[in-house]
């Protein structure tokens, strides 16, 4: 919003001097730190700080005011390299890692809201960097408690994925936020796309650090088309039946939580509801096949595409859930629940080979990274999987929301 004082100096606040920065934007691309009348613009300089600035300048300088606030909005993220990043084909950094790109006296709670306006001032290119890596680690912004992570979150705008019909443990914490997944932390994870056994999935997926891990605990990731295209190289055949046919999986899920497993997620949460004939009529809506085994249930579900074609980045991708149902050979324990198994749409069996050298493969290619308090990660679901190392020293609390 635009407002007047009795002197004619003009300010520019709140969501509306975002709106003037993107419009800016649109034609003035953000450069070099510039210098205004009496005005050293440095990187120090804090949102607040130039909202200040741009109340001392009239209504015809407005324009330039703009561009120092656009100037400003370009440079709040700043690149930063690690040693566990990875370098794409076209040299792109796997995950991006991005930190804030100035110092200031502000208090938390106004750098905090200093995050979420530069979120939305500058999503697009976020976005955009999205794409192109397939994850962004958000570290060292103030990002103290869930419900700072939840504002965080909300910033982007992305519709909220409701996890319905999930096999994981999970409970509120506020507002969007879960957690993660309930399972013992001793225990690893194996890499997936997040709801990959589902017909619907989220597309993003962000987590959170609340409380870094003593040792261990870390959250692997690892881009999923490169995983296509290895296990395509040394197993064509194989892939060619899952490009053709799909997976079917199975699972017998009880009516209670089970919580020495990391897919242990009873059938009344899972469809969300007490009501076997509820149950019934929603498994069908997610295309399960649903059989009744006293109090628990076993589903089954229609062939699901194994392998998919991300239309953003042209390629294809590992897109299932194989690992789930089978224990790590490479020394890692995996605590899956006891009835789910997985076969290849047409009822062959998956070979057990394949799986053992899709192990090796996602671990010589993977990402790990220790997780730090008040990391924010951000996942492309459609481009990336994601896996949970073993604790080995706690704490950890890793938190999750799950976007459309």
């Amino acid at each position: 919003m635009e407002s007047e004082s009795t002197t004619g100096i003009h300010c520019l606040r709140g969501a509306d001097m975002y709106t003037k920065i993107n419009e800016m934007m649109k034609i003035q691309p953000a450069g070099s730190w510039p210098k205004y009348h009496n005005y050293n613009v440095e990187k120090t300089t804090s949102i607040h700080q130039l909202n200040y600035i741009c109340m001392k300048h009239q209504y015809t300088k407005r324009q330039s005011s703009q561009k120092v606030v656009a100037a400003f909005t370009g440079k709040f993220f700043q690149d930063v390299k690690l040693p566990q990043q990875k370098t794409q084909v076209d040299g792109v950094l796997f995950p991006a890692v991005l930190s804030p790109n100035h110092n200031t006296d502000s208090t938390a709670v106004e750098e905090l809201h200093d995050f979420e306006e530069a979120i939305r001032a500058q999503k697009a290119w976020l976005e955009s960097l999205l794409q192109k890596s397939g994850a962004i680690l958000f570290r060292g912004f103030p990002v103290a408690s869930p419900s700072d992570f939840d504002q965080v979150v909300k910033a982007f705008s992305y519709v909220e994925f409701p996890y319905f019909g999930g096999i994981a443990p999970r409970t509120k914490v506020v507002g969007r936020v879960y957690t993660a997944n309930e399972s013992p932390p001793h225990m690893g994870i194996p890499f997936h796309h997040e709801m990959s056994y589902a017909p619907d999935f989220p597309t993003k997926v962000f987590f959170y650090c609340d409380e870094e891990p003593g040792e261990g605990g870390e959250t692997p990731i690892v881009l999923s088309h490169i995983i296509y295209e290895k296990m395509k190289e040394k197993h064509p055949e194989f892939v060619a039946r899952l490009e053709e046919h799909g997976l079917s999986y199975t699972d017998v899920i009880n009516d209670e939580d089970d919580p020495s497993s990391f897919t242990g997620r009873n059938w009344k949460s899972k469809f969300n509801t007490e009501d076997k004939s509820v149950a019934e009529e929603r498994a069908a809506k997610l295309g399960l096949k649903l059989e009744w085994i006293g109090n628990a249930v076993k589903l089954t579900s229609t062939p699901l595409p194994a392998i998919r074609f991300d239309k953003e980045s042209r390629r294809n991708t590992w897109f299932n859930t194989i690992a789930v149902t089978y224990s790590d050979t490479a020394g890692k324990t995996f605590s899956s629940a006891g009835g789910k198994t997985v076969q290849i749409g047409n009822g062959d069996p998956v070979p057990d080979h394949a799986v053992e050298d899709y192990f090796k493969i996602v671990e010589e290619e993977c990402v790990t990274i220790p997780w730090k308090k008040g990391d924010v990660l951000l996942i492309n679901n459609l481009m990336v999987l994601h896996g949970r190392r073993p604790l080995l020293k706690p704490p950890r609390r890793v938190l999750a929301s799950l976007c459309k």
